[in-house]
Parts: C-alpha cells; sequence; structure tokens
C-alpha cells in the first residue's frame, strides 16, 4: 500500500534557540508568515505534527501547540483522517499593497558576452510545432503510427530492473548498448562502418551542433553552409561564432566550386546530402567527391546532417556521404526525432577518430548525458527489431502520403505552384508559378486558412529570387487531410495570383 504524502517541506524554518523568544512563538511566526504570503498557497497540505516535530528537532507539544494557534486564526483548518490544510481564509490575509520598489536613477542595461550580441540579431527561430500536427507543418512524423504499447512495455520492464543498475548518473558518451545498437543499424543501414566508440550520444542533432561547432571553430573562422538551409544547425554555428559563408545549391547539392570562390580557406562545411533541407536535392557522387576533395587539401570537416535520410520512397536510402569518407573528415549526425518523435530529445554524432579523445575529454568535463531509462529503452527498442519494423512501415505511409499529396498537387495546383519530384523525406518544396507573388503574404494567408506553410525564405542566408516558394511537410497528416490542404492552398494562391 502506497502511503500519503507527509505534506509540505518545511526545512527552511530556521529555530534559534539563543533568542528570547519562545520555540513555539518563533515556528508559528514562521508558519503564518508562509501562509500569509502566499508561499503556502490555499488548500496545501501541511505536515503531520509529529513530522514538524521531527524535521524541525522540536517537541510534539511544541508542534501541536503552533498548529492550534494558526487554527484558532482560522488559517488552517484540520480534516480527519486526512490532515491539516491551509484554509480558504488565508487568501483574506496576505498583504494587499505590494513592496515599493525604487527604481534605478538611470536605465541600465544588459550585457551580453560580445559573440552572443555580435550573432543575436542573425539568429532565425526556429519553426513553431503545435502539439497537433496540421497541414502542412514540417519536421513531425505520424505520431499515431508509433507503436507506443511497445514502448511503454519496454519501459515498464527496464523499470523492472535494479534500482542501482537504472537509478544511477548517465554515462556522458552514452550508454554502451544504445551506442552498439546505433553501430550496427548505421553499417546495416546507412552503410557507415564505425567503432562504438566513435558514437556519442546527445540531446538531440542541435546539441550535437553547438558540441561540434565550440569544438572545432574559433570566432570569425569560414563556416560553408547550405544556401538555403537548416535553421537550428545555422542558429548554433553563429552563437559559436562563425562566419557563415551562403553556398548557393543546385540540382546536385551544395556548390564546391562557388564555395571554394567565396572562401577557400573554409574550416567547416555543413550539408544535408541524402535530401537537402529545404530544396528537398540529392548531392550527386561527383558533387560529395568534390566536397571531400576539397575538406581534405584544406583540412577541414565536413558536418553530414542525415536528419532523415532514413526515409526514401523509390528504393534503398543513397549512401551517406561518411561510407565515401577515406580521408576521416565528416562527422556524421543523426536525430531519433524524425525516426520516432520528438519529445525523445535524443540524438547521435560520429566522431571522427582523431577527433575521439577530443570529444571524450569535453563529454566527461561538461555533458551530464542524457537520461538514461530512455537510452537503455531506445537500445531494447533496437535490438529487439521493433526499430526496423517501424521503419518500414514508416516508409509505406510516408511513400503513400507524398504521392497523394503530388496527385492533388497535379489537379489543383497547375499554374499556382510547381511542385518538385520528391521520393525521399518529410516535406516537398513548390515554387511560384507567378512571379508577383509574395512568399511571406501567401503563408500569413495560409495561417489564417488554417494551413502551417513555410517560406524558402526564411531559410536562406541570403536570398535569391529563383527560390520563392514554399515548403510543405507531409509526413505528419493523412492522406485525407493532406487533399483538404492541398485544395485550401489553392485558394490561397488563386487569391495571391490577382
Amino acid at each position: 500500500m502506497v502511503k500519503r504524502s507527509a505534506g509540505e517541506l518545511l526545512f527552511a524554518i530556521a529555530v534559534d534557540r539563543s533568542l528570547d523568544k519562545s520555540i513555539t512563538t518563533q515556528v508559528y511566526a514562521a508558519v503564518r508568515q508562509l501562509i500569509t504570503s502566499g508561499a503556502l498557497p490555499s488548500g496545501k497540505r501541511l505536515p503531520s505534527s509529529r513530522t514538524l516535530a521531527k524535521e524541525l528537532d522540536i517537541s510534539r507539544t511544541t508542534a501541536l501547540s503552533v498548529f492550534e494557534r494558526l487554527a484558532a486564526e482560522g488559517l488552517i483548518v484540520s480534516r480527519t483522517g486526512s490532515g491539516s490544510y491551509v484554509s480558504d481564509l488565508a487568501e483574506t490575509s496576505k498583504p494587499t499593497q505590494p513592496l515599493a520598489i525604487t527604481p534605478p536613477s538611470a536605465p541600465s542595461s544588459t550585457r551580453l558576452a560580445d559573440i552572443i550580441a555580435d550573432a543575436s540579431p542573425r539568429f532565425f527561430q526556429r519553426l513553431a510545432h503545435p502539439h497537433r500536427p496540421r497541414a502542412f507543418i514540417t519536421g513531425l512524423p505520424d505520431y499515431d503510427a508509433f507503436p507506443l504499447a511497445i514502448w511503454a512495455r519496454l519501459t515498464a520492464k527496464h523499470w523492472r530492473e535494479p534500482r542501482d543498475l537504472i537509478m544511477g548518473y548517465s554515462d556522458a558518451h552514452g550508454h554502451p548498448r544504445l551506442r552498439a545498437a546505433i553501430a550496427e543499424h548505421l553499417r546495416a543501414n546507412r552503410g557507415v562502418s564505425c567503432d562504438t566508440e566513435q558514437i556519442f550520444i546527445v540531446n538531440g542533432a542541435q546539441q550535437a551542433f553547438d558540441l561540434i561547432g565550440r569544438v572545432l571553430l574559433n570566432p570569425g573562422d569560414p563556416v560553408w553552409f547550405e544556401n538555403p538551409g537548416a535553421i537550428g544547425a545555422r542558429n548554433s554555428l553563429i552563437a559559436c561564432g562563425a562566419r557563415m559563408v551562403p553556398v548557393p545549391v543546385d540540382r546536385e547539392g551544395i556548390s564546391v566550386e562557388a564555395g571554394l570562390r567565396l572562401a577557400p580557406d573554409f574550416r567547416l562545411a555543413f550539408v544535408t546530402p541524402s535530401h537537402q533541407h529545404p530544396m528537398g536535392v540529392e548531392m550527386s557522387l561527383r558533387r560529395r567527391s568534390e566536397l571531400l576533395s576539397a575538406a581534405n587539401q584544406q583540412g577541414a570537416w565536413i558536418i553530414e546532417d542525415d536528419y532523415d535520410g532514413e526515409f526514401r520512397y523509390d528504393g534503398r536510402p543513397l549512401p551517406t556521404l561518411k561510407s565515401a569518407d577515406t580521408a576521416d573528415r565528416v562527422i556524421y549526425v543523426g536525430t531519433f526525432s524524425k525516426t520516432m518523435f520528438p519529445a525523445l530529445r535524443l540524438g547521435f554524432y560520429i566522431a571522427p577518430k582523431p577527433l575521439v579523445s577530443t570529444f571524450q575529454r569535453i563529454s566527461g568535463a561538461f555533458l551530464q548525458g542524457v537520461p538514461s531509462s530512455i537510452q537503455a529503452v531506445l537500445a531494447a527498442f533496437i535490438e529487439d527489431g521493433h526499430f526496423a519494423t517501424h521503419l518500414r512501415r514508416m516508409r509505406e505511409i510516408y511513400a503513400g502520403r507524398h504521392a497523394a499529396f503530388h496527385d492533388a498537387a497535379s489537379k489543383q495546383l497547375k499554374g499556382l505552384l510547381n511542385v518538385h519530384n520528391s521520393v525521399a523525406g518529410f516535406h516537398l518544396v513548390g515554387t511560384f508559378g507567378t512571379p508577383a507573388m509574395n512568399e511571406d503574404k501567401v503563408c500569413a494567408d495560409a495561417d489564417a486558412a488554417g494551413l502551417s506553410v513555410s517560406p524558402i525564405g526564411r531559410f536562406c542566408i541570403e536570398r535569391s529570387d529563383a527560390d520563392r516558394g514554399v515548403v510543405l511537410g507531409v509526413a505528419a497528416i493523412d492522406q485525407r487531410t493532406i487533399r483538404k490542404g492541398v485544395e485550401t492552398l489553392a485558394g490561397v494562391l488563386e487569391k495571391n495570383r490577382r
């Protein structure tokens, strides 16, 4: 049988036996002040007299006297078999006049660190995700299709393990079982061969970008960044003091030729080769070779963000850039926010062997690690084959949703939106059929109509008229919602074409 709560902790009450004032008066005055100030609100349960006496090292007679005086004033009420509670009358005993605070004689300003003061005006707010997905929100998986019953069973099983195994501090580098499970999955499904010690578990991909930037970049170091490109990673690298070099993206991916022209001395390059974010193109084999060669010659590093590379719908997923990296210059970053669900806040990165010891020292010195319970359950989910089964099922579901969107768009968006062919990922991109359309106006009107539509321009460091259009997520919503959303979007675009 579970015991009832012993009531609010009152350890903040100090008893000074050197004072002339009696202990009863001291404790009474202290509890009364907590009640009248609102620190103990109406309805809050107090500890029993026995518990209060023990916690404050006073006699139970003293504790009973305190409760009797508070009850006599109507500040607490006793309920038989339940305990003592702060009464509703206590609300009327609170001070009505606010404390007078003298304003400073001169306005003060907040002094920020130089890097953040310089970076903050260049930050873009990341997309706000509602709890209930709607058309055409980006970046969210299908919640309803996740096997929550299996996850709950594995979670319950974990918490039945011996306490010394489940209640201690997490390994700052990551749970050994999860690191091993990820390594095996990547070898079999993404063509990445690595040792378990190269894998580091973090609180989402965003933490990985921040950590990599702080370890590898000095303020002002040039970083090639896809333009348009991922907002979260961009913000992290800006906060690290990077000099962002917007490198255009064409049909083959990031333009290495343009990057070498803009910043031949680049220190780091950020790319999304399997499914460029947001334009959706796949980096060609020729372009991958050029990028790896440029990084090797310059002694630069490459961050490969494989944010949704598991989801390709016309065959096997493309090989990763990391799988072709013979010079060990690529830092591979993955996340479970898309393959599982965002609330996990769990990602990982693969450090090149020359950097493993550095990242081990940094992790051990500064990071507390992801909660071990989440890591252990995910490890079991992968080891038992549930992860592979879930991925197969989601590929089928998402393939159907992509097809549904293309079918509806071909009938209702002709002349309004040129939808780029997409066989991968969570989203699609459409460019305007009429040059006069305004991205921000279209997206604002879409929001008013109940749609979540993102302008391509918000992903750009430098805007280009050639890429004016919208990004449309289709993974989180069913086919009926997709078709209805396309109909609504057609009305919004027609309105803005006039």
